[in-house]
């Protein structure tokens, strides 16, 4: 209110003055000049010098990288040049509009200098085209050199340069600890060269594979894993590959912390058969035909074991039938017995229980072996040397 009533004072005075000169002369008329000048100069303020500084600002020194960001990044930057994106083309029938192909990708790691890469199964299955893309970006088609559905794992080949191929060292997954950490690099999403970390969450894990076989002492892990993750490895902290990457937990299918590898220690058994023969030679008892026995059929067919498996079919001329056993696929009744195929009860030292059991006491086997099977035929125990032979491919 003041500074208003103040600009309204010094307005009259101006129009005074303004008056004045005209009525009175040129004396008055240059006081009302210098009076003008002097409120233009209240009013505007003097422009402030401006301020140029031509020096420019000094940069901050970057912050120290802690140990582990030092060790990833080493990781990462010697082992994911041997790691690769595998695009694949299958075909898929539709009854409306035929065959029309579908793309999928997955991941591998480089073996060795001749073009071997290392993935699973499942990323290859079915495919009627491979195409490999190495870190570089340079694109290669593969062709499958074999395949291990059991365990999910297969092994393609490019031909490339040798000096383009980077390998990815294996490691040993026999005295991994919980809590350790591992690093995965991959392509999930098609996202290239993707690196993510975490820890070895549980050891021991069995996983189904594709083909129904279950997989022993698979390896549990929260380092992020997703679609297109399948195939890439899994690292310890000397960029070792410790694992392959296979399969996640998740009910919406992305990442939620529960990740499965492959041990490489199954890789390091299976690689040499599936380099020379394109499959795996495994070891077989030529048992075709079992059913799972349980505590009520057993007291029925009035048998003194109450678990076991009930041999209905055996290969005429496998290992089983040549040392003797028997099996049917009837309940005969003869006077007051009932008489059944013979009842596995154990092979080596595994006691039986389910097929699962019978795999599994046959993984550690060689073909050629010798080995005790311990059977109940018409309530009698008996053990029986059986000589292993190859499994014959499907």
């Amino acid at each position: 209110m003041v500074l208003t009533m103040l600009r309204l004072t010094i307005r009259q005075v101006i129009w005074l003055v303004i008056a004045a000169s005209i009525l009175g002369g040129g004396g008055i008329t240059v006081a009302a000049y210098f009076t003008a000048k002097w409120l233009d100069a209240r009013r505007t303020p003097p422009p402030m010098p401006a301020t140029v500084n031509s020096d420019p600002l000094p940069e901050a020194d970057p912050p120290p990288l802690e140990a582990d960001e030092r060790n990833n990044i080493s990781v990462y930057e010697r082992v994911s040049p041997g790691v690769v994106n595998i695009n694949t083309t299958s075909f898929v029938e539709d009854f409306f509009f035929g065959a029309y192909p579908q793309q999928g990708s997955g991941s591998g790691s480089i073996i060795d200098t001749k073009g071997h890469i290392l993935t699973n199964y499942h990323v290859i299955e079915g495919a009627s085209r491979l195409d490999v893309t190495l870190a570089d970006n340079t694109s290669y088609p593969a062709t499958v050199v074999g395949a291990d559905p059991d365990n999910d794992l297969a092994i393609i080949r490019i031909q490339a340069p040798p000096e383009r191929l980077r390998v990815v060292p294996l490691g040993s997954s026999r005295n991994l600890k919980v809590g350790q950490k591992v690093l995965a690099i991959g392509n999930p999403f098609g996202l290239n060269q993707t690196l993510t970390s975490g820890i070895i969450s549980a050891l021991g894990r069995p996983l189904r594979s594709e083909n129904g076989r279950t997989i022993e002492n698979v390896i549990q892990t929260d380092a992020s894993i997703n679609p297109g993750n399948s195939g890439g490895p899994l690292l310890n902290s000397a960029g070792e590959m410790i694992g392959i990457n296979t399969a996640i937990y998740s009910p919406r299918g992305g990442s939620v912390g529960i990740g499965f590898a492959v041990p490489v220690d199954i890789a390091r058994q299976i690689i040499p058969d599936l380099l020379e023969y394109g499959r795996v030679r495994r070891p077989w008892l030529g048992i075709t035909g079992t059913y799972q026995l349980n505590a009520r059929l057993a007291q029925r067919l009035n048998l003194p074991v109450s678990e076991g498996l009930i041999l209905t079919g055996l290969a005429p001329r496998g290992p089983a039938a040549q040392a003797g056993l028997y099996a049917s696929d009837r309940v005969i009744q003869r006077g007051g017995q009932i008489i059944v195929g013979d009842v596995l009860v154990k092979v080596g030292d595994v006691p039986i229980r389910s097929n699962e059991d019978l795999y599994r006491s046959l993984r550690e086997k060689k073909i050629g072996e010798t080995i005790p099977v311990t059977i109940v035929r018409t309530g009698q125990t008996l053990t029986v040397s059986v000589t292993l032979q190859e499994r014959p491919s499907a």
